[in-house]
């Protein structure tokens, strides 16, 4: 299980620290879900 950092509305963000060496954010909803990268910088 990973954990929600945010919820708003039906979006639910979330962090997966085994899927990937960078740091990212997971947003996740019913339909559909992406990948927010912390590092370097800030990319969708």
């Amino acid at each position: 299980m990973s954990p929600t950092v945010f919820r708003y509305n039906r979006y639910r963000f979330l962090f997966l620290s085994r899927e990937e060496r960078r740091m990212h954010v997971l947003v996740w909803s019913p339909d559909g879900e992406t990948k927010i990268w912390l590092e370097p910088e800030i990319k969708l």
